[in-house]
């Protein structure tokens, strides 16, 4: 089976590397707008070749869109277009969206929109993991409007990366990703700022930032080129998760201006309780 990724990214990049790499494919067809990622990605063997978007389409099995979501959305009418018998899978962290877009086009059934749990705040094809998808989710949206074939191939495709399968409405996906995942990111890049605006001395951040700071302001180092349109794909969603975030520093801003630290107590041991979930 012949596969063809658009966007030779950090998703597009794991996913050629890990996919050529089990067999499940044969050879990779890169696609990708920047000249440096194309002679990267050959370089570190994520792609076999590289080609047109058109060519792309024709030449293989499966496509996969691993561009930023508004890329994506931009691109998809125009390879649906182009397939045939073709399977179309994205990778993108919004999906009302792009499903709203395909669902407008007679060869919608030949899309299946996906969004595998699994990222890094690194990007390009040097950032490229083998397994990285292993053991995580993949949500797939809206599967009843996918033709059969197509979806038991993508299926087939995120358990060759060992990943289990959630099946979720892309309305109901959207919200829920803005609270576990894209609230994340809002905080991490707002602490990163709050940082760098108070602390002059960058000696102080790099020999003081250990453990609890650095992974909770890890997400801050994304790219703004993905995660902006996210944003406002998802802009509704995420303002309502914000709001909750802004009223929850609020309380405990409170706590420690009124020295209610008997609520500051209570306030950290209700957080506590993410432990039943996140163990």
């Amino acid at each position: 089976m012949r596969l063809a990724v658009i966007g030779i990214g950090l998703m597009g990049g794991s996913l050629a590397l890990t996919l050529k790499r089990k067999g499940f494919v044969s050879n990779v067809i890169g696609v990708d707008n920047n000249t440096q990622h194309q002679a990267e990605a050959l370089a570190l063997g994520l792609v076999d070749e590289i080609m047109t978007l058109e060519e792309a389409v024709k030449s293989s099995d499966i496509i996969a869109i691993a561009t930023p979501v508004n890329i994506a959305e931009k691109l998809l009418p125009t390879i649906l277009d182009l397939v045939d018998q073709q399977v179309v899978f994205d990778v993108g962290s919004t999906k009302e969206s792009i499903v709203q877009i395909a669902n407008s086009h007679s060869k919608n059934g030949r899309f299946v929109p996906t969004h595998p749990m699994w990222g890094t705040e690194f990007s390009g094809p040097s950032a490229a993991q083998q397994d990285a998808f292993l053991e995580k989710a993949t949500v797939i949206c809206n599967a009843d409007k996918v033709d059969a074939d197509a979806l038991q191939k993508v299926e087939a495709l995120y358990k060759a990366l060992g990943m289990h399968i959630v099946n979720m409405d892309a309305i109901k996906h959207d919200i829920h990703v803005a609270y576990v995942s894209h609230i994340s990111h809002i905080t991490s890049f707002a602490l990163a700022n709050t940082v760098l605006e108070k602390e002059k001395e960058s000696d102080a951040i790099f020999e003081l930032a250990s453990g609890g700071f650095e992974s909770t302001v890890r997400l801050a180092k994304s790219n703004a080129a993905m995660w902006v349109p996210i944003f406002m794909q998802n802009k509704e969603n995420v303002l309502d998760v914000l709001n909750e975030h802004i009223s929850q520093l609020r309380k405990f801003k409170a706590c420690l201006e009124k020295e209610n630290f008997e609520y500051l107590s209570e306030l950290i041991e209700n957080a506590n309780g993410i432990k039943r979930i996140l163990k």
